[in-house]
């Protein structure tokens, strides 16, 4: 049995034109294997999807929109869960009922990156932003059995670079996920000071590291409370950090 890969490929390069004979020629495949792929069962429903995968497709090293990918990818390690079975994957970012603009963030990265469709389902607490793919392990390969706290969440090769290229995207998921903004009061000898701070909590070392990271490409200074907790306070800091995050809405 093919990969899904190999039939993604082909269904590609037949919808830029080439003919079955080319496609088979090209992928050292029999000529009915792709007339098959193709022509009898094309699986129309799911050809953009494959289409835009950049995982899938030959000579495609990044996604068409890499900010709103590193923002999804925040998003996705904070809040969200990709279940994976023998039916089509299904993408669950849980988002907040007090901010709507953030369910409109939320679908509008899932669109941006590969989703077609996309649902809001209420849930106890939350709106879960949903969107079921084929190809979503193929972009989001930290996906796994267990809470991600419980395993390693490491980076592939080809996530680091755009990350390293859109850090901001990729903080303002994390923050918009497992963080917040808020006004920090501190009374000394008498005298109250109200100042912006932000926070970012996660159980996951690997991905408080990865938080850390993004901040350390941004020059954003920030120092652990607990070692689940991370804060940014200073001044300069906050107000950088106000650039690519701000708060929630």
């Amino acid at each position: 049995m093919h990969p899904p890969q190999m039939r993604a490929q082909a269904r590609a390069l037949r919808a830029r034109g080439h003919n079955i004979h080319a496609v088979a020629r090209t992928l050292s495949l029999p000529y009915t294997t792709l007339w098959h792929w193709c022509v009898d069962r094309p699986e129309r429903a799911r050809l953009g999807t494959e289409l835009r995968c950049f995982r899938c497709l030959p000579d495609v090293e990044n996604p068409t929109d890499p900010a709103a990918y590193a923002y999804l990818l925040g998003l996705y390690l904070g809040d969200g869960h990709l279940a994976v079975s023998p039916k089509v994957p299904v993408l669950r970012i849980a988002c907040t009922t007090d901010h709507p603009n953030l369910l409109d963030a939320c679908e509008a990265a899932m669109r941006a990156v590969l989703a077609a469709r996309v649902q809001r389902i209420p849930k106890h607490g939350c709106i879960s932003v949903e969107s079921s793919g084929t190809h979503w392990p193929c972009l989001l390969p930290q996906h796994g059995p267990g809470r991600k706290h419980h395993r390693p969440i490491v980076l592939t090769d080809w996530q680091r670079p755009i990350i390293e290229s859109h850090p901001g995207d990729f903080l303002r998921g994390l923050f918009h996920s497992d963080g917040r903004r808020f006004a920090n009061r501190v009374t000394v000898r008498g005298r109250t000071y109200v100042y912006p701070r932000y926070m970012f909590v996660n159980e996951s070392s690997d991905i408080m590291g990865l938080c850390q990271w993004g901040l350390d490409l941004l020059g954003i200074s920030w120092r652990m409370n607990r070692r689940d907790c991370l804060s940014v306070a200073r001044r300069d800091a906050v107000v950088a950090l106000d650039r690519h995050v701000g708060p929630k809405s």
